[in-house]
C-alpha cells in the first residue's frame, strides 16, 4: 500500500521559513517522480513543484519560484520542500503526491493527507 506522510507544517511569520517533509513507503521511491500540491481552504488545488526520480528536473510554479526549493533523499525515501520568504498567500494545506513515472511532467496518482501551513503575524 502506497503511503505518503507529510510533516513540518505549522505557523510561520511573513518572511519566515519552514521545511516540509514527506515520508514515502509502499513503493520503490527512487523509481518515481514526486510533487508538492497545495490547496487554500475553500479553493482549488495548485501544483507547487515537482522533481524527477533521480533528483533532477525540478520545476516550480511561478508563485513560489525563487522562494521554494524541492529536494529528495532516495536513501531515506523522503521528499522535502524548503519554503523561504513566506507570504500570507502561501497559507494552504500542502500535499505530497506520487508521480505516475520517473518524470513529474507525466502526471500524478497517490496523495498524502496533507500538512497545514499558516503564514500570519
Amino acid at each position: 500500500e502506497v503511503q505518503l506522510v507529510e510533516s513540518g507544517g505549522g505557523l510561520a511569520q511573513p518572511g519566515g521559513s519552514l521545511t516540509l517533509s514527506c515520508a514515502a513507503s509502499g513503493f520503490t521511491f527512487s523509481n518515481y517522480a514526486v510533487n508538492w500540491v497545495r490547496q487554500v481552504p475553500g479553493k482549488g488545488l495548485e501544483w507547487v513543484s515537482g522533481i524527477n526520480n533521480n533528483n533532477g528536473g525540478a520545476k516550480y510554479a511561478d508563485s513560489v519560484k525563487d522562494r521554494f526549493a524541492i529536494s529528495r533523499d532516495n536513501a531515506k525515501n523522503t521528499l522535502y520542500l524548503q519554503m523561504n520568504r513566506l507570504k500570507s498567500e502561501d497559507t494552504a494545506v500542502y500535499y505530497c503526491v506520487k508521480g505516475l513515472g520517473a518524470y513529474w511532467s507525466i502526471g500524478m496518482d497517490e496523495w498524502g493527507k496533507g500538512t497545514l501551513v499558516t503564514v500570519s503575524s
